[in-house]
């Protein structure tokens, strides 16, 4: 018997290691229906176990892939048949909600719509929402640093931890789980883990900032002919409406009839798609004050000009229906044989030119695959999905053609979704040199063997 996987077991307990048939049951991920590859994938049950199992690893150069709730799409948990999984599927405790420092502490297995679903039990809110909730889990956020359709208001899931509990490679376990706003004492150690993927330590706990459950929201759909009118819209909604505006989103005409049109389930709003939606949302805690203001700032914004049309949601029906556009997929697995899908973030000033200009190399190439874009204008990350007829197009040849142009208008390969395997060759277009030596300073200094998650980001 293997001796590793012997000593695992008696460590964690037989049924916390899964060999052979019981590993290849698993799917690889959501997006990946594949059997999971690997030499064992482990189930620890808390932080010791999970100490326990990469110590032993460490000692015997084991290389270590840390699981999530598989949503990921940059590739960050691609797995060998010599490679140890860890998921932390069993660790989903939820501490009870503290009211006085609006802050839940969890264990890093929990999925993210068990916690939301927790604090608003409680009359709070996680402030970090996205449509993988039902499957992403907490510890996957973290990892990959998750944004989501809220960031303009309440950041990323970085601007969410306010302390966390890892587990370095050697089994050495970072306890850091403050509940503070302000902890100024030296290294915030915490941020080194949001992101990193599962390349420096395995993240068990969190201390996460809740915010006030909204009592009222108000959306409204805006048709916009012009592009150059959106930065100016969305400067004068931030003035008139501040605090309250969680969502300013965007989808170009195409992705707009795409996921309105024959092959989609949702429905059109506008009677012709235009050029550019706007879809923005507030949220408050005054029903009748904050609809008020809202109808005031759009007459005011429809008087100052720049908008073709606009709809207010009357109704959660109404709401729904325009989100069902914004987060729709079902259009482009019926009209393509694939796609290629990124997240990059640009300057506003810079979206259209750059989009623009990935346009035109595609139809130079008579690739026969067509453009869709839409995201989180407020925060300056979009998303492209480069839909292809025909399945044999080269997803390497389309990938370099995309994320160069993004680099020639000084913009990020990835803004959510993290890099994993997918982007490690296009990271030196968003990074300095400089800047990946001191990634791989620190992943040396608190991995020095490479076991965990190894060949993602970046190659040591």
């Amino acid at each position: 018997m293997d001796s590793l996987i012997s000593t695992l077991r008696t460590a964690l307990g037989d049924d916390s290691v899964l060999t052979g048939e019981r590993l290849a049951e698993r799917a690889r991920s959501f997006w990946d229906p594949r059997p999971l590859e690997g030499r064992a994938l482990l189930l620890p049950r808390d932080t010791a176990a999970v100490s326990a199992a990469l110590r032993l690893c460490h000692e015997a150069r084991q290389p270590v892939i840390p699981l999530g709730g598989g949503t990921n799409i940059a590739n960050a948990t691609a797995s060998g048949e010599n490679d140890v999984l860890i998921s932390l599927e069993r660790m989903r405790g939820i501490g009870p909600v503290d009211l006085a420092q609006q802050t839940v502490t969890v264990e890093a297995g929990a999925p993210l719509e068990t916690v939301q679903e927790h604090a608003a039990a409680a009359g709070l809110k996680v402030p970090v929402d996205l449509g993988a909730r039902g499957s992403c889990t907490i510890g996957g956020m973290i990892a990959c640093n998750a944004g989501g359709n809220q960031v303009l208001r309440y950041g990323m899931t970085r601007d969410m931890v306010l302390g966390l509990e890892a587990v370095l490679a050697d089994g050495t376990v970072l306890n850091g789980l403050t509940p503070y706003l302000k902890n100024n004492t030296g290294y915030d150690l915490k941020q080194w883990f949001v992101g990193s993927e599962g390349t420096l330590g395995i993240v068990t706990r969190a201390v996460l900032h809740l915010y006030p459950a909204p009592r009222s929201r108000h959306t409204a759909l805006l048709a916009v002919d012009d592009f150059a009118a959106i930065a100016p819209l969305l400067l004068r909604l931030r003035a008139r409406l501040g605090g309250l505006l969680t969502s300013f989103e965007g989808m170009w005409q195409s992705f707009y009839e795409l996921n309105s049109g024959e092959h989609a389930t949702a429905l059109p709003i506008f009677d012709a798609a235009p050029p550019w939606s706007v879809l923005l949302e507030i949220e408050g805690q005054d029903a009748e004050a904050d609809g008020a203001l809202f109808e005031q700032t759009l007459a005011e914004v429809w008087e100052a000009g720049g908008l073709a049309d606009a709809v207010i949601a009357g109704s959660e029906a109404d709401r729904l229906a325009m989100w069902a556009i914004r987060e729709g997929c079902e259009a482009e697995t019926k009209l393509y044989a694939r796609t290629d899908q990124f997240d990059i973030s640009l300057a506003m000033d810079a979206m259209l030119p750059c989009t623009e200009a990935i346009r035109s190399a595609l139809t130079e190439l008579a690739l026969d695959s067509d453009l869709h874009v839409f995201g989180h204008l407020g925060d300056g990350n979009l998303h492209l999905v480069v839909g292809h007829r025909r399945g044999e197009i080269d997803s390497a040849h389309v990938k370099q053609l995309v994320y160069q142009r993004v680099a020639e208008w000084r913009g990020s390969v990835s803004a959510e979704h993290g890099i994993g395997l997918d982007k490690k060759a296009y990271l030196p277009l968003s990074r300095s040199t400089a800047e990946i030596q001191a990634m791989r300073a620190i992943k040396q200094a608190l991995d020095p063997h490479g076991i965990l998650n190894p060949g993602k980001i970046f190659d040591l």
